[in-house]
């Protein structure tokens, strides 16, 4: 065996460098308008999934619960195209499915694929700080604001 031979590391993958425009979510937030309370993001280990920990009040009922975002990926195949991620409600056991994009200052949810007519359009101060949008569907929708507490 020779010298380089012991030396040898694994290719260890990468983040998908898209998913460093999320930075912007990090921190905790206190969300009011027409839902109130608190979202916290933070980074998984290793950078490849970005977590959310939802507590908030909306319509007089309570959506707490995690979402995991980052790229899905299956064992041999490549990540997908677009930032995904699943909610897991504690409230009602609920996974609910979206696709994120942001750009800039401007964040763009979409329930279930990219494009559908049930999505969040937000856009954050120019610091960063502060954001304020509104989710729509088909015969409803609210507005919500954000603001950075940590």
């Amino acid at each position: 065996m020779s010298n380089n031979e012991g030396s040898k590391t694994l290719n260890q993958p990468e983040p998908n460098p898209d998913l460093r425009s999320l930075n912007k979510l990090v921190g905790t937030w206190k969300v009011s308008g027409e839902a109130r309370g608190r979202l916290r993001f933070e980074w998984m280990e290793g950078g490849f999934f970005l977590i959310q920990h939802v507590d908030i009040e909306y319509g007089g009922r309570r959506i707490k619960g995690m979402e995991v975002i980052g790229h899905h990926q299956r064992l041999g195949e490549e990540p997908s195209k677009e930032i995904r991620s699943r909610f897991y409600s504690s409230n009602d056991g609920l996974t609910l499915d979206y696709v994120y994009q942001l750009v800039g200052n401007t964040l763009r949810i979409w329930f279930g694929e990219k494009d559908s007519n049930n999505r969040f359009l937000g856009r954050f101060s120019p610091d960063g700080n502060s954001f304020s949008g509104k989710w729509k569907w088909p015969g409803g929708g609210y507005s919500v604001a954000g603001t950075r507490s940590k």
